[in-house]
């Protein structure tokens, strides 16, 4: 078996503490089974970078104190109602908070992905992220008059962390339709995937399934974890557990239900 096919704990150890790590949208594969054992282990002092957007990682990863930084988009969960660990953070001063947009976080991580310094964008001109962004620098384009235009340094995490539907023995990882999760790769140091099953075979020998492989070459370690996606959707494998999503929620209005919340699901390691 391939060294990059580890233990779940094994593969997660190349997270340290004060890691810039970046995670996908809950549609894109989300490992929340690596993330209570991050939590398990007391991660401390994230840079968390989310593409774009996240939900109950990132306010688990917030609440359990395991975030110093965290450069986002949005941390909410829809229509169900906002995210209050995350809330309390931020009002309390707990977090550094990176107010961005989608288009700047997926531009500056492709600037990453590109070997560039930093990525042009031009639809927050106007908007009041400029005022709190002093790392995003409008300059005059140079190729013309009256046209300015916002640079964004790239983002280039230490680890990126998602959960998958396939991996081979050699490490290659089937994502499918999910094209963010070779950003994430390419633009990132490391990636750490844990995957739903193994695929016999070399993904990448196969015509139909090498398309949507991100090459072993970008991956620092896979772990296998069966449904570790829950309680989110996950592909068409499995849908949102909603009525888990719920009881959290109804949980963690509260400091003292969060810890319980922790307690239950993620330090006695119940099963999904």
């Amino acid at each position: 078996m391939s060294k990059v096919l580890r233990e779940l704990d094994a593969a997660l150890a190349v997270i340290e503490d004060g890691a810039m790590l970046a995670i996908p949208a809950d549609y894109a594969g989300v490992a929340m089974e690596a993330t209570r054992a991050l939590i398990r282990r007391g991660v401390k002092r994230l840079h968390l970078v989310t593409l774009p957007a996240s939900s109950l990682q990132a306010e688990l990863l917030v609440g359990a104190g395991c975030v110093a930084t965290l450069e986002t988009s949005a941390v909410g969960f829809g229509e169900l109602g906002a995210a209050p660990r995350f809330t309390a953070a931020v009002m309390s001063g707990a977090i550094n908070l990176k107010d961005a947009t989608c288009p700047a976080i997926h531009a500056a991580l492709r600037a990453a992905e590109m070997g560039n310094p930093f990525a042009p964008l031009r639809g927050i001109i106007g908007s009041d992220l400029l005022k709190y962004r002093a790392d995003w620098k409008m300059i005059d384009n140079p190729f013309g008059v009256d046209d300015p235009i916002v640079l964004l340094p790239a983002i280039r995490p230490d680890v990126a962390l998602f959960h998958a539907p396939l991996a081979d023995r050699h490490g290659n990882i089937w994502v499918g339709r999910r094209r963010d999760l070779f950003t994430l790769a390419h633009a990132s140091k490391r990636s750490v995937a844990t995957v739903e099953k193994l695929h016999d075979g070399d993904l990448l020998a196969d015509e139909v399934m090498a398309a949507a492989t991100i090459p072993a070459f970008y991956i620092e370690a896979v772990a296998v974890a069966p449904r570790g996606a829950w309680p989110l959707k996950f592909s068409d494998l499995y849908a949102e557990d909603t009525a888990h999503l719920l009881d959290y929620l109804r949980a963690a209005a509260t400091e003292a239900g969060f810890r319980r919340y922790l307690d239950e699901h993620v330090f006695r390691r119940r099963a999904a």
